[in-house]
């Protein structure tokens, strides 16, 4: 077996680092032009590297699990930085470090105006760097290092226009979240070091066997159940699953770059990938699998009916990403960890491709985001057009197209599922290819077909400010949206050529890797079903007769005419009967109101368990902070002791028959303890 080289493997996040290092302390010596190329280099040696290295895992078998640097030793337990590399490390740094690049590239065009430009770059940097610390990791340590890397540079990220209220909202409420999410995922690594002895991933997978045979103390629950639980729970926070999915949608306050690097590719399947990792644990419970493929399936489908309403470009987009989460994380549940993960690979650079073309239309429109003042961009943005119709076709599942393959394979492994609540995932699969469909045909045909919308100055738009990070207001010549006669553009290839470099995986990449993927061995020694217990995987092993068989046979399927019929009503209403929407609207009121809401899940979080977790912090600062510890244990020690000292001065007369009678009342009860001690 081919053994990779640890240097190698140490300069693909050294790099990223090096360049977000430089570009945010010397970003005004090395300005602008030199801010991106050391980032976009740094970047792009990362990427040439993870390249290379996944050649070295598919065609020669190569290998890596070792210790970088050991920290410490505490109690027997060793804390260092590692890498374990195989087939899903290598797929996870490749698509990483791609889409990171492709940023990169976009962001040149895209924040141009922006004074925060070096500022930018090094935080997509450090985020590139903290999630190839994430995936590459072989122990909970550094997998926790790099989760809360990637959190933190995403909260800089949200609220990179600093100015703006509703960016601080966004990111804080994003910050937050995912507290809730990481409190689970410590327990969990919790448990498994005080019952596996070990942060190391393969020796706490050795000892599943050991933990699966013990109960949580003090419960009948299976201590691995709560473990994966916990696990999961982390895995909800950052992968945006019910109902800590709320903080997603309000990230699209950030610029549209960080978009497409957080909320596609990279962060937000985290929790896909750590699940997909600790397949050895979540084997082990039931219990767990069930819970993750009912959440999933909520996910799936509820989030996909808010997309329906959207009019925000951006937001249509981001509920779109909620949904397909929401499929990869049924896919776990029903123990297709490899699919779960093959559709995180197609869906980050289709959705990728999604947000980049959002985000030039944004452009073209002159930072008007409201898809119903758009319509008939075609002709003006072919480019962008093209791009955009193409990711829509391997989001919705066309038959050859990326997410075609990903997704078809997530519903059949669903359908063979025995676990509890694989019947209700398999219904809120299936309709979500249509709710998918519906809504991303809605917002195709909105933004480039039909009559043309735009160019009229009085309309409220909603809008990026690029350029405001250091004004309190837009300036009054910063204005957003076309003026009256004004036309769009085409955006500059630094925009255009990472969408044509996001199309080409985006049409052909799951054509490609299916086989070995799904149903070769590239996942052999990284992912562990149990086989016996749950069967999905076999059974489509036995049903799968290649790529192009599957495309064909999709046509008899009723996924492919539930797709078909999404677009189809979608034309139908936006472009044929647009009168037909408002009167449904009209009509059904109440339920608009709820999706508009969001199922008021802000509302719940912010007048029931913001003001619980308000209260609760009260009562521990006034009962546990300034009762307890500040009362008894620290002003209380102190009046103790300033107690005995005004005691003990009585004794501090200056009189010598004071200071004799003492000496023998001392003498008196030592000789009283002597006798009692030893007679």
């Amino acid at each position: 077996m081919t053994q990779l080289s640890q240097n190698l493997l140490v300069a693909v996040p050294a790099a990223p680092l090096v360049g977000a290092i430089v570009a945010g302390l010397f970003g005004k010596a090395v300005g602008r032009r030199g801010a991106h190329a050391i980032t976009i280099l740094g970047v792009l040696v990362a990427f040439i590297i993870s390249a290379m290295v996944l050649k070295a895992v598919a065609v020669d078998g190569a290998r890596f699990n070792e210790t970088v640097y050991e920290w410490m030793v505490v109690g027997g337990i060793k804390m260092e930085v590692g890498f374990l590399v195989d087939g899903l490390t290598a797929m996870m740094m490749c698509v990483v470090t791609f889409v990171s690049l492709m940023v990169h590239i976009y962001t040149i065009g895209y924040m141009e105006e922006d004074p925060g430009y070096q500022r930018f770059f090094s935080y997509i940097s450090l985020f590139t760097f903290s999630m190839l610390m994430l995936v590459m990791s072989n122990n909970f340590l550094q997998l926790f290092f790099g989760w809360e890397a990637v959190g933190l540079v995403s909260y800089l990220l949200i609220g990179f226009w600093f100015k703006r209220p509703t960016a601080i909202f966004a990111n804080m409420k994003a910050f937050l979240v995912n507290r809730v999410g990481d409190f689970g995922f410590i327990l969990g690594i919790g448990l498994i070091v005080a019952y596996a002895g070990t942060l190391n991933y393969g020796e706490a997978f050795a000892k599943g066997g050991e933990l699966a045979k013990l109960n949580f103390p003090g419960t009948e629950w299976m201590l691995i159940t709560v473990t994966c639980i916990c696990l999961f729970i982390g895995a909800m926070g950052k992968s945006a699953q019910f109902p800590l999915h709320v903080w997603l949608p309000d990230s699209m306050e950030g610029p549209t770059p960080i978009s497409a690097l957080i909320h596609a590719a990279t962060m937000v399947t985290a929790g896909i990938f750590m699940v997909a990792r600790m397949s050895p644990l979540f084997e082990l419970s039931d219990t767990a699998l069930s819970f993750i493929l009912v959440i999933g399936a909520i996910t799936a489908l509820f989030m996909g009916f808010l997309g329906i309403i959207q009019n925000d470009i951006k937001r249509v987009v981001a509920y779109s990403t909620l949904s397909q989460l929401g499929y990869m994380t049924v896919a776990l549940g029903a123990s297709a960890y490899s699919v779960a993960v093959f559709h995180l690979m197609t869906h980050a650079f289709f959705k990728a491709l999604l947000f980049l073309a959002a985000g030039s239309v944004i452009i073209g429109m002159h930072h008007d985001q409201d898809i119903r003042n758009m319509g008939g961009l075609r002709k003006y943005m072919p480019i962008t057009w093209i791009t955009s119709l193409l990711g829509s076709l391997a989001l919705i599942g066309t038959p050859l197209f990326a997410g075609f393959y990903s997704k078809d394979m997530i519903i059949e492994a669903v359908h063979a599922s025995e676990l509890a609540g694989s019947g209700f995932a398999y219904f809120a699969v299936m309709a979500g290819v249509f709710v998918t469909a519906f809504y991303s045909f809605r917002m195709y045909f909105l933004v480039f077909h039909g009559k043309e919308r735009f160019g009229h100055a009085a309309d409220d738009h909603h809008h990026d400010h690029h350029g405001d990070a250091d004004d309190e207001e837009p300036s009054a010549d910063h204005h957003h949206g076309l003026a009256p006669g004004e036309k769009p553009h085409e955006s500059p290839w630094v925009v255009t050529a990472p969408l044509l470099l996001l199309a080409v995986p985006s049409v052909v990449i799951g054509f490609m890797t299916i086989q070995p993927m799904l149903f070769g061995e590239f996942f052999k020694d990284a992912i562990f079903v149990d086989a016996a217990r749950h069967p999905a995987m076999a059974e489509l092993a036995g049903h799968f007769h290649g790529a192009v068989a599957m495309a064909l046979h999709a046509f008899t399927t009723p996924v492919f005419w539930l797709a078909l019929a999404g677009v189809a009503l979608s034309y139908f209403f936006y472009m044929v009967k647009p009168e037909i929407p408002a009167a449904i609207k009209a009509r059904f009121g109440f339920v608009y109101r709820i999706l508009e809401n969001k199922y008021y899940m802000d509302w719940i979080n912010e007048h029931i368990f913001a003001p619980a977790a308000r209260g609760l912090g009260r009562g521990l600062w006034k009962g546990g902070d300034v009762a307890v510890i500040d009362g008894v244990l620290i002003n209380g020690s102190a009046r103790v002791v300033g107690w005995v000292a005004s005691v003990v001065r009585l004794f501090q007369s200056g009189y010598i028959y004071h200071y004799a009678l003492v000496m023998i009342v001392g003498v008196l009860a030592l000789m009283s303890w002597f006798v009692w001690q030893y007679k």
